[in-house]
């Protein structure tokens, strides 16, 4: 399984990767801009944004690893978790909950292991009692998402202690909160009683610094030793630190781009509502909606009108949806013009 780049179009909206539509901060900009051509010339310092993001996340600087988007700290948490244990027989196993992201399974793969997909619920309830009853001696990292993607879905912080309790302490469960921001839930305060739990955080997303790369894993500092043995000493670029620190100072930026997407969702499900669609209420900053037929046609048809969206009918229990990034609210209102002219003449 390789990653298929979506198609793109310089002149559409892209309502298609769950990007932040409205752009980053332009106090993001300004800090680039400042970067001389001596910073550019040597391995950038790290020390100041470890330090502010430990500070912004609430955490201590030992409970954190900055790295090249979250991608890279995915892909060190499954390398690192696959080493334990290696004196025993068979592959090392990692439990993807479906739907889900699918760079979960193409790193699985890519470190030598081999992957086991748990279907949700009904609904895509998280099934806590499934994944329990597929630990093996084998498996060594359960990787879930809230918000999910695709389904927007928030897992409740009872339910991930249920999972945790249910899952030995010997393997890492990897909790991806890339979508956290929009949703305002998080597992940070029972980190410290759960040594083998891993945190994912992005700032792709609500921070718009999805072309910086700019992501972390929060977890005990015992566990995160493994990591940083794995990930490079200087994968972000001097430009992503610059960007990075400007960001967190930006709150006022954060705030204002949240209530654009809470709007931006509301208008999505109202019009399901107008056009008799099934959506989910999401807790990220995209909507999933089952609108049935030929999905594929209408991500087609929506991409001549100029949006770009995501056709999800390939993911378990998805079959018919489609997913919508929910931004800036005149972006959304026009993805909303172009899905009802499309649906009035299906």
């Amino acid at each position: 399984m390789t990653y298929t780049r979506p198609s793109e179009r310089k002149d559409a909206l892209r309502l298609h990767l769950n990007e932040n539509t409205g752009g980053c901060s332009p106090a993001v900009l300004e800090a680039v801009r400042q970067v001389s051509a001596a910073d550019v010339a040597v391995y950038p310092d790290y020390s100041a944004l470890s330090r502010e993001c430990a500070a912004y996340l609430g955490v201590s600087e030992e409970q954190l690893v900055l790295t090249n988007g979250l991608d890279e700290g995915l892909l060190a948490a499954t390398v690192t978790s696959f080493r334990v244990a290696q004196s025993l027989p068979g592959l090392p196993e990692a439990i993807i909950v479906t739907p889900a992201f699918e760079m979960y399974q193409i790193f699985a793969r890519a470190s030598g292991g081999r992957v086991v997909a748990i279907p949700p619920r009904p609904d895509f309830a998280l099934p806590v009692r499934e994944i329990a009853g597929a630990i093996n001696t084998n498996t060594r990292i359960v990787f879930v998402n809230t918000p999910n993607n695709p389904t927007g879905l928030v897992i409740p912080r009872d339910t991930l202690r249920e999972l945790v309790r249910a899952v030995p302490t010997t393997v890492t469960v990897l909790i991806d909160e890339a979508y956290c921001d929009f949703s305002g839930e998080t597992f940070l305060p029972d980190l410290a009683t759960h040594p083998n739990v891993l945190i994912g955080r992005t700032f792709a997303k609500a921070h718009g610094l999805a072309g910086l790369r700019a992501g972390c894993l929060i977890g005990s500092s015992a566990r995160l030793e493994m990591i940083r043995g794995v990930v490079p000493p200087y994968s972000l670029s001097v430009f992503a630190v610059a960007g990075w620190r400007a960001a967190l100072r930006d709150p006022q930026y954060l705030a204002s781009y949240r209530k654009q997407v809470e709007e931006s969702r509301n208008l999505l499900y109202a019009a399901c509502d107008r056009l008799g669609l099934r959506c989910w209420r999401s807790g990220a900053n995209f909507v999933l909606i089952k609108v049935g037929g030929d999905t594929e046609e209408l991500v087609r048809d929506m991409a001549a009108r100029g949006v770009l969206i995501r056709d999800r009918s390939r993911d378990p229990g998805c079959r018919g949806c489609i997913r919508i990034t929910a931004g800036i609210v005149k972006h959304t209102e026009a993805a909303v013009q172009a899905l009802e002219a499309l649906c009035a003449v299906r």
